[in-house]
Parts: C-alpha cells; sequence; structure tokens
C-alpha cells in the first residue's frame, strides 16, 4: 500500500490517494496517522462507505465518541447509525429541512463559530472523520486553521505569558454566542465546563499549538475581563489568511482533522432550500472511563 499526498495549502492539508477506508488495516492506520502528523488535515476522497464501514475504519486510531441528544436531532432517521456517528445535517428524523425554530438547527448554527471539537469534554479528541454524502450546490465549505502555525509564529514574550495558563471550555458557551439553543438543567449537568492548558503539545511531534475557539469561556485564575481579551487577542492573531485553508465539499469525501491543532467552521449556505448532509465520528485522545 502506497499513499500519496498532494498539499492544498502552503501551510498544511493534503489530499491522500490510494486510502480506501472500507479496508481499515493498521498499516493504513499507521500511514495515515504519519500524514496526519504533518498536515493536520487529510482529505481522503471518493470514499463510498457506509456509516458502519465509517466507524470500523476510525475505531482503528482509538476509542470513539458518542454524539448527545440534542433536541430536535435524534429519531427515526438516525437510529439506523451505530451510536458513535454524529449526524451533521439539517434534515429531521423525517427527512424534511429543519425549519427555522427547530432546536438541532438552532444548536448546528454555532458551528459556523471556529471551534474545536471535544474541548469542553474532560477528555480531548485526537481526529474527527467528516463523510459527505448530500452537498448543496452552492456555500458550505468548511475552514480550518493550522493552530501549530499560529502558535509558531507568536511572539516570544506572547509565549511566555500563555505557557502553564488553562482555559475553560464550555458548549453552552458557543452555543450562547450564535443560534440560540437554551440548554435544558438535565444538558446543563450531563454537560459541564472542562479545563484544558492553552497551548497544546502533540505527542507524536512534539510541536505545539494553540488550544482556543469558541468554547473557551474564560482564562482559569484570571479576573474574566483580562482573560477574555487574551482569548480575543490570541484568536484575532490565529484568523490570519496564510493560516486559514477552505475545503470545497464533493460527494464522497472523508476529511480528517488533528483536533490538537486545527479550529474549523462552517461557512453559509441557503439552508432552509438545500440539503447538507454528512456523518461524523471523533477519536478519543485517551480511553478514558
Amino acid at each position: 500500500m502506497e499513499l500519496r499526498a498532494r498539499s492544498l495549502h502552503p501551510v498544511f492539508a493534503a489530499e491522500i490517494s490510494g486510502a480506501d477506508a472500507s479496508r481499515p488495516s493498521p498499516d493504513l492506520r499507521d500511514a495515515i496517522e504519519a500524514m496526519m502528523d504533518r498536515h493536520a488535515v487529510c482529505v481522503l476522497p471518493g470514499q463510498t462507505i457506509d456509516a458502519h464501514q465509517q466507524v470500523a475504519f476510525a475505531k482503528t486510531f482509538g476509542a470513539l465518541e458518542s454524539p448527545p441528544r440534542v433536541r430536535g436531532s435524534r429519531g427515526a432517521r438516525t437510529e439506523k447509525f451505530p451510536p458513535e456517528i454524529f449526524p451533521i445535517t439539517n434534515l429531521t428524523e423525517d427527512g424534511d429541512i429543519q425549519s427555522e425554530d427547530n432546536a438541532a438547527r438552532q444548536y448546528r448554527l454555532a458551528n459556523a463559530l471556529w471551534h474545536t471539537d471535544s474541548t469542553f469534554r474532560q477528555t480531548g479528541a485526537t481526529y474527527s472523520m467528516l463523510h459527505a454524502c448530500v452537498i448543496p450546490p452552492a456555500g458550505a465549505d468548511t475552514e480550518f486553521i493550522d493552530t501549530r502555525a499560529a502558535y509558531d509564529a507568536l511572539p516570544e514574550t506572547t509565549k511566555r505569558r500563555i505557557d502553564g495558563l488553562e482555559a475553560e471550555h464550555s458548549i453552552w458557551e458557543s452555543r450562547g454566542k450564535l443560534g440560540g439553543y437554551t440548554p435544558t438543567p438535565e444538558e446543563l449537568i450531563a454537560r459541564p465546563p472542562a479545563r484544558h492548558p492553552l497551548v497544546k503539545v502533540n505527542p507524536n511531534t512534539g510541536r505545539r499549538s494553540l488550544l482556543i475557539a469558541s468554547h473557551v469561556s474564560h482564562v482559569v485564575g484570571w479576573p474574566r475581563d483580562e482573560g477574555r481579551a487574551l482569548i480575543d487577542e490570541l484568536m484575532a492573531f490565529a484568523q490570519r489568511p496564510e493560516w486559514i485553508y477552505a475545503h470545497r465539499w464533493r460527494v464522497g469525501d472523508l476529511v480528517i482533522w488533528d483536533n490538537r491543532c486545527t479550529m474549523h467552521r462552517a461557512t453559509p449556505f441557503e439552508d432552509s432550500k438545500y440539503v447538507r448532509d454528512l456523518r461524523r465520528v471523533t477519536v478519543r485522545e485517551f480511553a478514558a472511563a
């Protein structure tokens, strides 16, 4: 098996040919992990896999997360999927396009903010793997930021300033900024905030990256205003165009990104008119109980 990488961006991201996700193996896993350590975002085009095959492929990389139940999103339509599948869709359980007041749509809209998957969980995530089933005719790209490159370019004084700091992350922080989703008391209890270092170190490469984005509420131990100002400063710095790759989806694309060193966001499309239907699986950083 020989994988070939074609760069999609001067700094990171590559399209990988020669990979067949329907035939997972330790050799394929190791080859893709090596590509991921270099490129952080890898696109495997033309993958004709079903949800069960996607889960089987992802499980070769580690234990998988299970999605939470979001009001308006789980039901007859999604029960056919394995429990590890996150449906990234604007369809209801009956196959209709979500209305503007649909709770799942309100929850989904915050994906337009820069974010990193699962930083609001006590156990973070390594890879997310998103497979495109139905794509609208325009818009709905996914943009990525290489937070390794952003960290490398920080002034040394800033690197020293943020070394050792922790930030608190909450899914309700991002959902409160966009979309208008209001969690129930049970959801607030079930999904409490988590704390993670502002600087993440990849154990495979030793490279450092920023771990920030829209789930962050504050810097632990700092006054709220000062911590918020620091996060906003880092976010503004990280959004330089030279560190952003925009992926234009094609049906069959399987895009893998490393949550330890990227941020991403969805771009707009006419979600009341066109269908966008994708499936995500997310690999836990370690198999904690």
